[in-house]
């Protein structure tokens, strides 16, 4: 389990910096990463669907007649039903959705936490230290472990869907 203190930390480290004792620490590191940590872990999480950050969500319609996208949603992958900015438009008064949901860091796995570590080092990479040949090794490095990591995760064993009792597969045989 790691802390944005600690994903932060990670990728200093990677930069050979000193890793940071706070978010609120009066200095450069501390500062790049109270501003850049959410956004670089959202955008992360929302692009690739992610096991351990889907999750099937029930909406109701609100007051308006629409459906209300909870603000910690970062990207809806399945709805039935139209997408208006931060509503969904569609008939009947219930719906469910698949989406892609902010988790705290504490819920990464370890593969998600290394890569989150290594963007958040590119990211810190030219503010910091400035070296471009840097920057080039840790962009090269994200994308290895970017596949990695989307390979682990969708290879990852699910027992939801069990075929070994289906009538129409049985039929067949």
């Amino acid at each position: 389990m790691h802390s944005k203190i600690d994903l932060c930390s990670m990728a200093l480290l990677k930069l050979g910096e000193r890793p940071i004792q706070s978010l609120s620490d009066d200095n450069a590191s501390a500062q790049l990463a109270r501003t850049l940590f959410d956004s670089v872990t959202d955008t992360l999480l929302a692009m690739h669907p992610w096991r351990f950050a889907c999750r099937i969500l029930n909406l109701s319609k609100n007051d308006n007649g629409d459906f209300l996208i909870p603000g910690d949603c970062l990207r809806i992958l399945r709805c039935n039903g139209e997408i208006m900015g931060d509503k969904i438009l569609a008939s009947g008064n219930n719906i469910s959705v698949t989406a892609i949901m902010r988790v705290p860091p504490e819920s990464y796995p370890g593969y998600f936490a290394s890569v989150t570590a290594t963007k958040l080092a590119m990211e810190f990479c030219i503010p910091l230290i400035g070296d471009q040949s840097v920057f080039r090794m840790l962009a090269a490095l994200y994308e290895t472990e970017l596949q990695s990591a989307k390979f682990i995760d969708s290879t990852t064993h699910t027992n939801s869907s069990n075929i070994d009792n289906f009538s129409l597969i049985n039929v067949r045989f």
